[in-house]
């Protein structure tokens, strides 16, 4: 690797001086500057930045770990967060700890080997990186959740206000008369602990409703999972009449499985999902989806670290609204499941 000591030699000056001249070329005389600067074109030479940050006593590299760097909504944040890192003169190491706290832990010790000065983090699900975690922080790294939030988790959080996002979805479904509305995912404390699925069964009960125990399975929130799971739903003898996807990945698995049923859409079953992909408004019909704010939660989540980097650290949890973006994938029920509906209404009073 060439050094700043090739570069001075190359140039005919002391290293002292090579130095200067990347850090303060207006105090060098022009022609000696003009010789280093050959000396670096010439030698492709890029100076070590995090050994500048250390000497300093401050890093200008700030970690991102998300969950899946190929889903749309990670993709926008991750975006967003360069964008506005790199404007504020930090850079950022991105990755990724697939959900899981295994991949997680691995993931953090490469991350710190690079001495991150903060960390914005989506956490994996599961305890494996509670405690390096909690090491990187009694170590001075800054550290702010996105996207969820582990349970009991000391550090400052960016999230989306998901229980009344999963209520406004229900409702809205309840609204166009759905009684039998299935989610994508059953809540699970170890495998599944999101406050979606969790959300979703209290939802439906403040409507009169109960979950039907054959809609229920946790699944992991790959669109292959709710393909599996949308096929399966949607061959019970009594199948919902609307599916509530809980994320834009799990959407995409339950819109290709009704196509491949030869079910459309919102004719035979209703179709609502979390995150506002660009499909949605490509298919006919187009997919009604409660859209996250990934930019302003992306943005929100920089301010908490420039000011934490910047001494005044941040301890409150910011919870921002999902906005309703209606289309054509929600109807009315078909005719036949509402007389069924309600003849099961009145067989249950019966008894």
């Amino acid at each position: 690797m060439t050094s700043i000591t090739d570069v001075a030699q190359l140039a005919g000056v002391s290293a002292t001086t090579a130095k200067r001249a990347l850090k303060e070329p207006d105090k060098l005389h022009p022609e000696t500057l003009r010789r280093v600067q050959e000396a670096v074109d010439q030698l492709h030479y890029e100076p070590d930045l995090r050994a500048g940050a250390l000497r300093g006593g401050q890093s200008r590299t700030v970690g991102v770990m998300l969950g899946s760097i190929i889903e749309p909504f990670f993709a926008q944040l991750a975006r967003t967060l360069s964008q506005e890192l790199r404007r504020s003169g930090y850079n950022m190491l991105l990755t990724e700890n697939e959900y899981q706290s295994e991949q997680e832990l691995t993931e953090l010790k490469l991350l710190y080997g690079q001495r991150i000065g903060a960390l914005i983090l989506r956490p994996g699900y599961g305890d494996y990186s509670r405690d390096y975690l909690e090491r990187l922080h009694g170590r001075g790294v800054f550290i702010v959740q996105i996207d969820y939030r582990s349970p009991d988790a000391p550090y400052p959080s960016i999230m989306l206000d998901n229980s009344r996002a999963v209520r406004e979805g229900v409702r809205y479904l309840y609204g166009l008369g759905h009684r039998r509305i299935a989610a994508t995912g059953k809540f699970d404390a170890r495998l599944h602990p999101e406050s979606r699925s969790f959300t979703f069964p209290s939802a439906m009960a403040e409507l009169g409703l109960s979950v039907d125990p054959a809609y229920e399975k946790v699944i992991f929130l790959t669109e292959e999972n709710a393909y599996l799971y949308t096929l399966g739903v949607m061959r019970l003898p009594e199948p919902p009449t609307a599916i509530f996807a809980l994320t834009g990945a799990s959407a995409a698995g339950c819109f290709r499985a009704l196509q491949e049923l030869g079910l459309k859409v919102p004719h035979d079953v209703s179709l609502l999902t979390f995150d506002n992909y660009s499909w949605m408004g490509l298919v006919s019909p187009g997919i009604t989806a409660l859209e996250q704010p990934a930019g302003d939660m992306a943005r929100a989540a920089v301010q908490m670290t420039l000011a934490a980097l910047g001494g005044d650290v941040p301890t409150d949890h910011r919870v921002f609204p999902a906005r309703l973006v209606v289309r054509g994938s929600c109807a009315p029920p078909p005719a036949q499941a509402v007389v069924a509906a309600r003849a099961g209404t009145r067989r249950s009073r019966a008894r």
